[in-house]
């Protein structure tokens, strides 16, 4: 049975877009205000405030607002959760890539074997000859 992760799903829907994995880029380094956020991205405040609202609504961020500027905060809860799902494949992808690279070894071994076997090779102690 699959396990149904609301949370989870928010999470990545909200990190699907690049505006707002850019915008949780610039909250890493502190707080902004929407005006901040907006400057980079070269868009209207009312388009940065609905990418605000999604990251919001995925747990991703916080607002405060004081007086007309509103400030927002990175929350790293959720982020922390993904990565946690994330590092569950993490495993096993690790296992896969070991088994592979045992089986390119492998595959080496017997390509040098088989090339040795049809190209015998000189000896360099033969006697040198004598006319």
């Amino acid at each position: 049975m699959v396990k149904y992760y609301a949370q989870l799903d928010a999470t990545f829907g909200a990190l699907a877009d690049p505006t707002r994995r850019a915008i949780l880029a610039t909250l890493m380094l502190g707080q902004a205000s929407i005006t901040e956020l907006a400057k980079p991205h070269r868009m209207s405040l009312p388009a940065v405030m609905k990418h605000v609202r999604v990251l919001e609504g995925a747990g991703l961020v916080s607002q405060e607002k004081t007086g007309r500027t509103r400030i927002c905060q990175l929350a790293a809860q959720p982020l922390k959760e993904a990565e946690g799902w994330i590092s569950q494949y993490r495993v096993f992808w690790e296992k896969t890539f070991d088994s592979l690279e045992r089986y390119l070894a492998q595959q080496q071994t017997q390509q040098e074997k088989k090339e040795d076997q049809q190209w015998p090779r000189r000896s360099h102690n033969r006697k040198p000859r004598s006319n």
